[in-house]
């Protein structure tokens, strides 16, 4: 057995702004003793010449990026101290990357996989993930987010035959069932707890991922997500949207998974909340 291994992710709504939370927050985790091990970022909103790899570097991270100007991207950070001795650059941690899904022709940069050769341990397959909004039922953003769907679980389908030990980490913008959501009566019909999108959550967990928050007792009202307005955050009126889906293999060895609400309570936060999954492999 090794020590535990913290995967993590956190859509920061725009890396230029949250960059400092981000250092913060990983510098916490080490203050804590739960450092993480690899942090799925989501919403960069950068281009990837613009991605800030020295500020990681120098606080002990090597990262691989895909970002697009203003609008969605996504991002892979690894902790040096936490790979295999091989595993010292980015050319070595990141193994057989991928962006976006492939064979679905989409300039939207939503997905980065790479498989992580953590110390002590089998190589790790992670995805970061930024699953379409969606906008509403009756928009074609929300007929592209069904497409995307769809074409997602094709491939991971493929993914999951040549990596058992897989993680998909990310916002789904999905609320899969109505303790996820603040109150289900007033999201009835809406984007995020569409039957669409549920069906396609769990279309999802049928390949053989599961839900790893689900998988210990959770305090209820618990969320990931909360509005800018209204004073969403301070009443707890949010969403659980962000999620670590794991594979059978991986599923064994979650010690815990959790949603940490701190970095919601600073000075001009991400809508989001960090989520965290422990391993013990």
């Amino acid at each position: 057995m090794t020590d535990v291994t913290r995967i993590a992710a956190w859509n920061v709504n725009s890396i230029k702004v949250r960059l400092p939370h981000v250092l913060r927050w990983l510098e916490s985790q080490e203050k804590a003793r739960t450092p993480i091990d690899a942090l799925c970022l989501q919403e960069l909103k950068l281009t990837e010449d613009k991605y800030p790899h020295a500020e990681f570097e120098a606080a002990g991270y090597i990262s691989l990026a895909a970002g697009q100007k203003t609008y969605n991207g996504v991002a892979i950070i690894v902790r040096k101290a936490a790979l295999a001795a091989i595993a010292t650059d980015a050319a070595t941690t990141f193994l057989k990357p991928i962006r976006n899904i492939p064979g679905n022709d989409d300039e939207q940069q939503r997905i980065l996989a790479a498989t992580i050769p953590f110390a002590g341990t089998q190589p790790i397959r992670l995805i970061s993930a930024y699953f379409p909004n969606g906008q509403s039922p009756d928009s074609d953003k929300f007929q592209y987010k069904l497409a995307w769907l769809k074409a997602l679980q094709t491939w991971l389908e493929t993914e999951l035959s040549s990596h058992p030990r897989l993680a998909l980490l990310g916002d789904f913008n999905i609320a899969p069932e109505d303790r996820d959501v603040h109150e289900p009566a007033k999201w009835v019909g809406q984007n995020l707890v569409s039957p669409e999108e549920r069906d396609a959550f769990a279309q999802l967990i049928d390949l053989g991922l599961h839900d790893s928050f689900r998988l210990f007792d959770q305090a209820p009202k618990a969320f990931s997500w909360w509005d800018y307005r209204m004073m969403g955050f301070r009443r707890n009126a949010g969403m659980r949207i962000d999620h670590i889906l794991l594979s059978k293999a991986l599923k064994e060895c979650c010690v815990a998974s959790r949603i940490d609400k701190e970095p919601r309570t600073w000075e001009q936060p991400s809508d989001h909340a960090p989520v965290i999954a422990e391993l013990r492999l």
